[in-house]
């Protein structure tokens, strides 16, 4: 076989991400600039909150008025009632709680740290606070459907965030939503190298993907939102983010 390899190049210089920002033409020039043109089957990694920002998700706390609910269990969490209350407006369940630590079940169906509603990397972000895209999903579909346009090629979509795991530390990038892309890939059935067949075993492709990206994103002020990535083949048929989301009912830890 020959060797294998996946070439990943964060993008540099885009702009801060303002709302109605186009943001696949900044992508599309950002790849220009970097001399990349796309062809079938390259992914393009986007942060999510690049997504958030062009899709206008920003909440001002000084317009949030706390529910009673919100400012008791911000008492106990030693949390902004007025952020407690955006937390719990985006959520469906409280599945943990204690100081300074609140998961919860977002209305996606991810279970995360405060609904993924966030204040860091955000202008003037002492007040205010950037929410998950509306849909993921249709937001990475958008993306593709105008890059696919702007270069004739297919390309894989996937939008990245951070997130906690239960056993280990660290944080560690996941999907949020994909286009393009199987995210969720069953090998039930399929041999290992001594032939016996697979039984359970399901790879989420797209985590996988957003995870090498986030390498490259990193966490903090590197301001590198983008990444290009060659190499990886698939083919299976694309599955959206969602499809990575474990119903309730079979989360044995809920």
């Amino acid at each position: 076989m020959p060797p294998r390899s996946v070439t990943l190049t964060a993008l540099p210089g885009l702009p801060l991400i303002k709302t109605g920002d186009n943001l696949a033409a900044f992508i599309a020039t950002a790849l220009r600039r970097a001399e990349i043109t796309p062809v079938d089957q390259d992914i393009i990694v986007v942060a999510q909150k690049i997504v958030s920002k062009a899709e206008d998700r920003i909440v001002d706390l000084c317009e949030v008025v706390p529910s009673a609910c919100a400012t008791a269990l911000a008492s106990r969490m030693r949390k902004d009632p007025r952020l407690v209350e955006v937390v719990l407006s985006e959520s469906t369940e409280i599945v943990r709680q204690r100081k300074d630590v609140l998961i919860v079940a977002h209305r996606l169906g991810f279970v995360m740290a405060n609904a993924g509603v966030d204040q860091s990397n955000v202008a003037d972000g002492g007040e205010r606070v950037l929410l998950l895209p509306q849909n993921p999903d249709a937001s990475a579909a958008a993306l593709k459907a105008q890059l696919d346009l702007e270069f004739g090629v297919d390309l894989g979509i996937v939008i990245n965030d951070s997130f906690g795991r239960p056993w280990r530390n660290g944080v560690v990038g996941v999907a949020l939503g994909a286009a393009g892309v199987p995210a969720l890939r069953s090998l039930v059935g399929a041999p290992d190298l001594f032939g016996r067949k697979m039984r359970v075993t399901e790879v989420a492709v797209a985590d996988e993907l957003a995870a090498a990206a986030s390498l490259l994103m990193g966490q903090a002020d590197e301001g590198l939102p983008v990444v290009h990535m060659r190499g990886f083949a698939w083919d299976a048929a694309p599955l959206p983010a969602a499809a990575l989301i474990r119903a309730k009912e079979l989360d044995l830890f809920r």
